[in-house]
This record gives C-alpha cells, sequence and structure tokens, in this order.
C-alpha cells in the first residue's frame, strides 16, 4: 500500500476530489451545530478533570482543529473527552497540571510513532469485555466525579481514589444545597425532554443557557464558574515548552501511556461509527498521526489530552458535515464563542455543568451492552467485571495493562484448546480442508501417521508434546508422518517442540515426513533451519505424496 493511502490526510483527499460553495455552505451548518454541542461539553469536561474550564475551550480549538485537518476521517471532530477525566485528574492530583502537560505531550510523540509505525489497525484488535469494562468504570467515576457540584456540597477538595472520594462527600453532606440540586435536575428533564422531543436541538447548550438565567435572574445561591476559577480569559495562550527533566518523564511513563492509549483507541472507535453513517472509510493511521499532532500542540498551548469524540462526531454527520472543513469550522466558531461571550461565561452554574456530565457518564456507562456482556461465556464476564472493578477501585492504567493481559491468556487458553492431535484410528472418511481424511488401511507397515489440526504455538504446545510422548512407550516406527494442512501457523515454541520430538526419532532412526505444510510454517521452519536431511526430516506435497515417501523408506530399509 502506498504511502498516500497510509497517511494522506482526508483534507487533501477532499480537496481534489473537488470543494464547492454548496460542501462549504453545508460544512459551516454542521459545524456551527457541533460547536454549539462542543463549548459547554468542554468547559464541564475541563473542571470535572479539575482544570480551568477555558482549558477545555483551548483543547477544543487547538486539538480539534489539528485533528480534522490532519486526521484520516472526513468527518471526525475531536477535543476532550469524558474517557480522560480519570487520567486527567489523577496527573494533576499527583504530578501538578504542568505533569499533565508533560505527559500529554509525552502522549503526543507516542501517538506519531504508532502512527508512523503503521499499528492503527493493530489498536483495533481490543476485547469488547476490557472496552465495555473500563468505559463503564469511566462512567461510575465522571457520575462520582459530579456528585460535589450536583448536591452543592462544600468541599476545599475531592481525592481522586473512589473509596476516599465518597466518604469526603458523605463528610460533606452537611452543606448540601436544595437549590443547586433542583437546578440540576431541571437541566437534565431538560436535555432529556429535547432528546425526546426535539432531538434536532442543542439540549446541551438550551439546559446550561436555561441554568444560567434562573441563577442570575432568582439570584440562586449556587456555585458558579466565576465564583470558583474567576473570570475566563477572552485569548488563546501562548506557546510554552514543557520542563524537560528525565526523572519526571520516567515517572510519569505509565500516565502517557494510558493517554496515548486511550486517544488511540477512542478515536479509531468513533472513526468506526462515522464510517458506518457515511459508507466512507478511515485511515487509521493517518488518524493516530493527527491525533500525535494535536495531543503535541494542545500540550505546547497548555490544553488537555483530546482524541476523536463519537457523540460529537455523530452530530456532525447528522447535522450535514461530510467533509474536514466542517470540524475546523467548529474549532473555529468554539474559539468565536469565547472571544465574545467569555465575560457572560462566569455565570453560568457549576450544577448545571454536573448535569452534563451526568448524562455524559449515563451514556458511557453503556448499561444494556454490560447487562448482554454478563450473559457470555464465564471467561469474558470476569475480564469484564475485573476491568470495571479495577478502573473503579484502583487506577484506568492497572485496569487497562491487567485486562489486555488476562484477555491474552484467555485467548491463549481457548486457542490451546482448539488444538487437536489425532491418529490415524481416529481419523473419519470426510473431507476437511481440501485433503481426504481417512487413512485407515494405507499406511504401509512400519508407517504412522497424526494429524495436527489447529496453529502450533505456545499455549498449545504441552499438548502436542503429551500427544507425541504416547510413542515412548509404544516403540517408534520406522517412518513418522505428520500431517500439517490443517495447522495454519507456527511460532517458535512450536518449532522447538518439533526439533525435540526430531531429536527423538533421529535416536530411534525414525524418518519424519511433514506433509501438506501451509505458507506460514513453510517459511517459519525453512527460516529456522529445519531443512530436509536423508533419513531425518522430508517435506511432502500432500499426504498421497507423503505415503510414496515413506513407503519408498521402509522398501530402502528393507533392502539394506
Amino acid at each position: 500500500m502506498s504511502l498516500r493511502k497510509h497517511f494522506e490526510p482526508k483534507l487533501l483527499t477532499t480537496w481534489r476530489e473537488g470543494y464547492t460553495l454548496d460542501h462549504l455552505r453545508r460544512d459551516a451548518v454542521a459545524g456551527l451545530t457541533v460547536a454549539i454541542v462542543a463549548l459547554p461539553l468542554a468547559m464541564a469536561l475541563a473542571i470535572a478533570s479539575g482544570a480551568a474550564p477555558e482549558k477545555g475551550l483551548h483543547t477544543a480549538i487547538i486539538a480539534g482543529f489539528l485533528i480534522s485537518a490532519f486526521g484520516g476521517s472526513r468527518v471526525q471532530i475531536g477535543g476532550p473527552t469524558g474517557a480522560f477525566i480519570p487520567v486527567v485528574f489523577a496527573i494533576i492530583e499527583r504530578h501538578g497540571y504542568d505533569g499533565l502537560v508533560l505527559a500529554t505531550l509525552m502522549a503526543g510523540v507516542m501517538l506519531l510513532l504508532a502512527g508512523w509505525a503503521r499499528l492503527g489497525l493493530l489498536m483495533r484488535y481490543m476485547p469488547q469485555p476490557v472496552i465495555t469494562g473500563f468505559t463503564a468504570g469511566i462512567g461510575v467515576i465522571i457520575f462520582s466525579s459530579q456528585l460535589r457540584d450536583l448536591f452543592g456540597l462544600q468541599m476545599s477538595q475531592v481525592p481522586a481514589e473512589f473509596l476516599p472520594k465518597m466518604q469526603a462527600l458523605w463528610q460533606a453532606a452537611p452543606s448540601f444545597n436544595w437549590a443547586a440540586l433542583i437546578l440540576a435536575l431541571a437541566c437534565i428533564a431538560a436535555i432529556v425532554g429535547l432528546r425526546r422531543y426535539a432531538p434536532k436541538w442543542p439540549g446541551f447548550l438550551i439546559a446550561v443557557v436555561g441554568g444560567t438565567l434562573a441563577a442570575v435572574l432568582f439570584n440562586l445561591p449556587v456555585e458558579t464558574i466565576g465564583s470558583r476559577f474567576g473570570d475566563l480569559p477572552s485569548a488563546l495562550p501562548v506557546f510554552s515548552l514543557p520542563q524537560f527533566d528525565l526523572d519526571r518523564m520516567r515517572v510519569l511513563l505509565p500516565a502517557a501511556f494510558t493517554i496515548a492509549f486511550l486517544a488511540g483507541i477512542e478515536s479509531l472507535l468513533s472513526a468506526v461509527v462515522a464510517d458506518g453513517m457515511t459508507g466512507q472509510r478511515h485511515r487509521s493511521n493517518a488518524e493516530l498521526v493527527a491525533q500525535g499532532v494535536a495531543n503535541t500542540a494542545s500540550a505546547l498551548f497548555g490544553g488537555l489530552p483530546a482524541t476523536g469524540a463519537i457523540a460529537r462526531t455523530a452530530t456532525n454527520v447528522r447535522a450535514g458535515g461530510r467533509t474536514p472543513i466542517a470540524g475546523m469550522l467548529h474549532a473555529v466558531f468554539v474559539l468565536v464563542f469565547m472571544l465574545l461571550l467569555a465575560p457572560i461565561m462566569r455565570y453560568v452554574p457549576l450544577a448545571a455543568l454536573a448535569a452534563v456530565l451526568v448524562l455524559v457518564a449515563w451514556g458511557m456507562s453503556e448499561i444494556e451492552r454490560f447487562k448482554h456482556l454478563l450473559q457470555a461465556p464465564i471467561g469474558d464476564r470476569l475480564l469484564l467485571l475485573l476491568t470495571f472493578g479495577l478502573t473503579v477501585m484502583v487506577d484506568l492504567t492497572v485496569a487497562i495493562q491487567t485486562g489486555l493481559v488476562v484477555a491474552s491468556f484467555l485467548f491463549m487458553h481457548r486457542m490451546a484448546r482448539t488444538v487437536e492431535i489425532e491418529d490415524h484410528t481416529l481419523a473419519d472418511e470426510i473431507e476437511q480442508g481440501g485433503e481426504d481424511t481417512d487413512m485407515r488401511g494405507r499406511l504401509p507397515a512400519g508407517v504412522e501417521a497424526f494429524r495436527i489440526v489447529g496453529p502450533m504455538f505456545f499455549g498449545a504446545t504441552s499438548r502436542i508434546e503429551d500427544a507425541l510422548r504416547a510413542f515412548r512407550d509404544t516403540g517408534y516406527p520406522k517412518v513418522f508422518i505428520l500431517r500439517t494442512r490443517l495447522m495454519p501457523l507456527i511460532d517458535v515454541s512450536g518449532v522447538n517442540t518439533l526439533e525435540v520430538f526430531m531429536a527423538q526419532l533421529r535416536k530411534a532412526g525414525t524418518l519424519l515426513i511433514l506433509s501438506g505444510l501451509q505458507i506460514q510454517p513453510q517459511k517459519v521452519l525453512k527460516r529456522m533451519g529445519l531443512h530436509e536431511r536423508e533419513g531425518e526430516l522430508a517435506y511432502a506435497r500432500d499426504f498421497e505424496h507423503a505415503l510414496e515417501l515413506a513407503a519408498a523408506h521402509v522398501e530402502r530399509g528393507r533392502a539394506d
């Protein structure tokens, strides 16, 4: 595949295909629609992450523009997302905001390297129980992080860990504010009602504006953006390099990996969803490169981690966006809103933004999918609950790493159980893989044959060794035929098992014939030095050829 097909941004593809005024009109409408959705969401996500609200706006502007400009999807909308909330909050609490900036910069470099290494397709090989487990866990964390503002609790600081957070919230219960709760519930009801009866209306923005007007007109005693953070700056931040310290970078490496992993996974999932809605096909590697550029730039301007946002991308498609220009215009519109509305945003009640994030948390929890996966095999259920529990109770980084390791072992266990070793007394008379499996009565005297069904990899070598070890008790034949037409691959552990078995056959003076090797096993065996050797190892095209070689070897033995 050419470099263009791997890395060319969809923006260049769009220009080459021809961009008209009609395209611009539709993209402008879509960009404005998404900007209206993104404006309150970006501030809410930043506050929930433990950052100032303007950081979310800066990220939506800078990263959102670059993800669309350099991305491999025509309709991807980038910016801060809910998936980053627990990660960002924990990093800020432990390492400060400058630690977050450095970790985001490191994550951007990781994503650039992943894209250039063409790992886009590999990052999509994520087990569904792991994805659902950690996204549901993130939903719980987001919800728990909003209880403070939802109930209007007076707290100087909220712990990052789940149990200490619950304890701190309980201790702050006496400061419960009825006005904040009623305002938040009214905003939630408004958003849910608009989704049901007027789905094209920007529910988030209407609820936040309505909540702000109610708080101002009725002089409600609720905390606002201004009371907690002061006035929002009405300008973009300046370029600034973080301090590079090797020891600190080493400490931040796991956090940076988690940011890069989440950004890569969520952006590619969002791109896949967009492909299904538009009928287009994204470029995974170009998308990873764009995520790397965007996160690097966001960090250099003091922003938050960013990725493709599924909900905002879907909004873009439904609003008529069909080219990257829509995403770029969305960023421009957010910038215009920030410059014009910064003085007014100080009056936005935090309870209204908490209402927005409560619904974001509900959407991320994917309760129906979670319940559906609880009907899966026991291994998948345990993986789902393990990832979910670790995300909530321990740490998202630990949850993802543990989930992937357990999923790998679970996969290897299942693959190993599919591997079968059959001798000629067990073979039936059906055709499988284009080869007649009936061996009864066709083996010359002094010849034994086994068939391997499935991959000969390290997870299955013990079963293969057990089956082949039986010859120690029964004695070795003159010729041993190992039928491999149904063995799709072999790894180094499988080769080692084969070499050990060959050594045993060599001592007994037995010829090993491998028949029907597929391309991958054939290349691996020859690369590992298992070439044909007279009286020790021979390769046969198929089983018929193997029988001919075996018969000739037996005849030579009799003649000698």
